[in-house]
């Protein structure tokens, strides 16, 4: 196998089904990209992430979930086709079909069969059940794509029911102490995942860009538990009695500091490291990744028994070398986003 790297983007050469292009993961017997990043005819989507799904496409393919959420954070008039998880379609002579990633509410891997070469390309995603998402499902290939935005050995997360538990104890805390909880979270994602896990004790109150959100995925058939979108009628004491869950893009608002006495904690993975804390002027931050840590990235390669592993999305030559180090044919590939986390592309987000 032959390879060369072209203005920044790896290109591979003689492989079966995909190739690294400046538009994204092309297949060439298909004629599609997966998750392209500039504006092609026919675009196979993992998920509804911003880094994942671009405006301008003719055409995409995605999961049903994923359907719903992108019409409504892009636009109602995409042409879009979705499919089940496990369900195919013929394109070319290439099959195309969704598997559970665990990452967020309709992500999906997508797994490519020609000819009996076998090819997944992850997307994001994590491999503890996290309440909401589809749970993940390995998928043997003999060439998997792994993202590695936690692809160090310092990211390996707590059980999710810790976390929860602690989030719960600070916001009772809170309230005891006449305090506003607000969790920092991303609209699509981590944000279904806390209202999930957290409901029970004391009400939820959502920002509007993630009560749109939860509409749509309600609509297209996900319960969700019992929330209230925050209006300009709610009251500041009804408020500090609940949890407040708004995007990354609030975080230094003036409506944040117009509550009172705001507690504000962060939630994502990159608040497994200290200094990030401090970075971001939180009150408290708790490491919650909808991506897989270290070891989730080992496990999950493993289980697909691959023969060539291809890194995307994060420390990619650390991930890489360690897996060739173990004996796993690897190579690490750069994209254009690189290593970044769905919190960065969080701030890019348009609040409506």
């Amino acid at each position: 196998m032959r390879c060369k790297l072209i203005t920044g983007i790896l290109v591979i050469k003689n492989m079966a089904l995909i190739s690294f292009t400046n538009r994204g993961i092309y297949c060439k017997q298909g004629d599609f990209y997966i998750d392209p990043w500039l504006p092609v005819d026919y675009a196979v989507t993992t998920h509804g992430h911003a880094d994942h799904v671009r405006w301008g496409n003719k055409y995409y393919l995605c999961h049903h979930f994923t359907k719903a959420i992108i019409k409504c954070r892009i636009s109602a008039d995409l042409i879009v086709e979705s499919l089940e998880y496990g369900e195919t379609v013929v394109r070319n002579g290439v099959e195309i079909s969704f598997h559970p990633a665990g990452h967020v509410i309709g992500s999906a891997q997508v797994r490519l069969a020609y000819k009996g070469e076998i090819c997944v390309i992850s997307g994001d995603y994590k491999v503890e059940y996290d309440g909401v998402s589809t749970a993940f499902e390995p998928i043997k290939c003999h060439t998997f794509v792994s993202e590695s935005t936690f692809g160090l050995p310092t990211y390996n997360w707590l059980a999710q029911n810790i976390i929860f538990d602690d989030i719960k104890k600070w916001a009772i805390q809170n309230k005891e102490n006449h305090k506003t909880t607000v969790l920092i979270a991303y609209s699509l994602g981590k944000a279904q995942r806390l209202l999930q896990n957290l409901a029970g004790d004391l009400p939820i109150y959502v920002h509007n860009s993630i009560g749109r959100l939860n509409e749509a995925i309600e609509h297209a058939g996900v319960p969700l538990a019992a929330y209230q979108t925050i209006t300009p009628e709610l009251s500041k004491d009804e408020l500090q009695g609940g949890i407040l869950i708004v995007p990354p893009v609030m975080r230094d608002s003036k409506w944040i500091k117009s509550l009172q006495s705001a507690a504000v904690g962060v939630c994502s993975g990159w608040m497994q490291v200290r200094s990030h804390r401090r970075w971001q002027s939180a009150d408290a931050g708790f490491a919650l990744s909808d991506h897989a840590d270290w070891r989730g990235l080992i496990t999950a390669i493993k289980a697909t028994e691959a023969e060539q592993i291809y890194v995307t999305h994060g420390f990619t030559s650390v991930f890489a070398r360690y897996l060739s180090e173990q004996g796993i044919a690897a190579q690490a590939v750069a994209t254009q986003f690189g290593q970044e986390d769905d919190d960065v592309a969080a701030e890019k987000e348009v609040i409506i």
